[in-house]
């Protein structure tokens, strides 16, 4: 990851992020579904997120923990508004959590190739 370009990940991050906002806050019935539980899907969505992130922005780790982490609480938060969706606490752990491991593994596989 060290030698790619940041650019093409923030494109990536970003443009992630804004789908699965979509997904969080859309009708029910337009929610994608892999076939996985909820809580799976929720989980690797958004370490994909926190692993896009972390290649996104290399030298930003705490920078990039804010915003995904933030963005998992908020998108809870903001299901409560939605009459076919319902915001709760356990959903934005998993959210959050998901999006840890992915940062801390990006961080973890930057580190390592500017080792190499």
């Amino acid at each position: 990851m060290g030698h790619m370009n940041p650019t093409i990940f923030r494109i990536l991050a970003w443009t992630s992020l804004a789908m699965i906002a979509f997904a969080t806050l859309s009708p029910i019935e337009l929610r994608p579904e892999s076939g996985m539980p909820p809580n799976i899907e929720r989980f690797f969505a958004f370490a994909a997120i926190g692993l896009v992130f972390a290649a996104a922005y290399p030298r930003h780790f705490w920078l990039t923990l804010i915003i995904v982490l933030g963005a998992a609480f908020l998108l809870e938060i903001l299901q409560i508004a939605s009459p076919s969706r319902h915001g709760r606490l356990f959903d934005a752990v998993v959210k959050m959590s998901g999006g840890t491991l992915g940062l801390i593994l990006g961080w973890l596989l930057q580190r390592f190739s500017l080792q190499r």
